[in-house]
């Protein structure tokens, strides 16, 4: 089944040439079903870029999704031209009366600063909160993941010794978990961030549940993965929305600033960067998001204005009822 977008959007063409089943809101009209409501909160720079990623992952998923794009209103966009912006992306205000099965918020190249620093952090605490009673599950993703922890659940970020960029081996802890089902033990998933998070406090909170982390002896990635409320939080510390080439974009970006920044690890052959860039992530990645999606699927109500507060599924619900007895 296909993803419904809007019928102008530059990632129509794209992902139709990539036979990715795309649908506009005119023919999905016809069709007598009720797609999932899938909101995509944008604060990357390279927002068109970033919507074609999440897109993708999203594309061999059975039931139809009903994408609605967002962007923060308090900070203005210099990457992405005000036509598009208008054209394609509402605010929070536009939509806080509405509810949704899903919500995706991406990160943003502000980890440096303190989250009180960033110039719309106001607006994105009102959006979390609002997440809490208007959407079943909020799959947060890097700086945004990094956030949600801090906003939801008081855990601090902490700066890297360096920036942590390229293709890394993680270990799946807890397989039994539904974002987990089809994985196998290992995967590989893309890092681009100077920050990680206080592990200890996450593993001590009794809402917080990891359930992936780092598993290269070439640095230390940390936790990874981790849920909460029965996966109606979910938390990605890396990026596995990435394309082959986004990690490329990032390292010529940063050259071309003088920031002399290290390869990507495990990311060009021979760690030559004219050389083009491996893909090794793309399974593991769609598996994630089909599994997330599924996770919406089977738990939001048919009656999106039923849905319940996310602290009704508890942390003795996460610990049980996604569970796969079968899965080995």
């Amino acid at each position: 089944m296909p993803i419904i977008i809007q019928r102008d959007l530059p990632a129509k063409q794209i992902l139709q040439s990539e036979n990715i089943f795309v649908m506009d809101e005119d023919r999905a009209t016809t069709q007598e079903i009720r797609p999932l409501q899938i909101a995509i909160l944008n604060i990357m720079p390279l927002k068109e870029d970033t919507e074609l990623d999440l897109l993708r992952v999203m594309s061999n998923f059975p039931i139809q999704l009903q994408i609605t794009l967002l962007t923060v209103k308090s900070h203005q966009s210099v990457h992405t031209t005000v036509s598009h912006l208008n054209q394609f992306y509402q605010t929070w205000g536009d939509v806080k009366d509405k509810y949704f099965d899903g919500l995706i918020i991406t990160g943003a190249p502000v980890e440096k600063m303190e989250f009180e620093e960033v110039d719309y952090w106001k607006e994105l605490e009102c959006i979390m909160e609002w997440s809490k009673t208007h959407v079943y599950s909020t799959f947060h993703l890097c700086w945004g993941a990094q956030a949600g922890l801090y906003y939801h659940h008081g855990i601090k970020k902490l700066m890297l010794p360096a920036k942590l960029s390229g293709i890394y081996r993680h270990k799946v802890i807890h397989r039994k978990k539904m974002i987990m089902r089809g994985m196998d033990d290992f995967f590989m998933a893309p890092q681009s961030r100077y920050t990680g998070v206080d592990e200890e406090a996450v593993r001590n909170n009794p809402e917080l549940y990891v359930v992936a982390e780092g598993a290269d002896d070439a640095a230390d990635v940390g936790i990874t993965l981790v849920l909460a409320y029965s996966s109606r939080q979910i938390f990605m510390m890396g990026h596995t929305e990435y394309d082959r080439m986004d990690l490329d974009k990032e390292y010529k970006r940063d050259l071309a600033k003088g920031i002399n920044p290290d390869i990507p690890y495990n990311y060009y052959p021979d760690d030559d960067p004219s050389k083009k860039p491996n893909l090794s992530w793309r399974l593991s990645s769609n598996a994630l998001y089909s599994n997330w999606l599924n996770i919406v699927y089977e738990g939001t109500p048919y009656d999106l204005t039923e849905l319940k507060d996310v602290s009704y599924d508890s942390y003795t619900r996460l610990h049980g009822n996604d569970e796969e007895p079968n899965d080995q």
